[in-house]
């Protein structure tokens, strides 16, 4: 995860939440940014911690629709760098959670690289 967030998404951190804000300068926490779309969205990100040992950044926006492509792919190199390697999850359905329709999620375990199937594979 990066170290630092670009001036544009920290300026969308959301300061008024029922359990305090994250502080200034933080990776997590709560942010409403315009994406590369024009649509506002609603990000949520988390640095992991001790039981629970991955980065995760949640995304929506509007309400009716999910995010797109394009506007995740901004997102994962907003929190990301561009050369690392995220996932988005499409677990077995017996263990489908879904407290928030049409949000989508990003997530790194921290400290493993992601294997990805060959390049002639894809």
């Amino acid at each position: 995860m990066r170290t630092q967030l670009n001036p544009k998404i920290e300026a969308g951190r959301v300061v008024s939440l029922v359990h305090g804000p994250s502080p200034r300068g933080a990776m997590y926490g709560a942010f409403v940014v315009l994406g590369p779309c024009g649509r506002k969205l609603a990000v949520v990100a988390g640095t992991g911690y001790d039981d629970v040992p991955w980065e995760h950044v949640s995304v929506s926006c509007d309400g009716k629709h999910p995010p797109n492509w394009q506007e995740m792919c901004w997102i994962k190199d907003q929190w990301w760098g561009e050369e690392e390697t995220v996932v988005q999850f499409h677990p077995k359905r017996s263990q489908y959670v879904n407290l928030h329709e049409r949000t989508l999620h990003l997530w790194k375990r921290i400290g493993q690289e992601i294997e990805l199937p060959p390049l002639v594979a894809v």
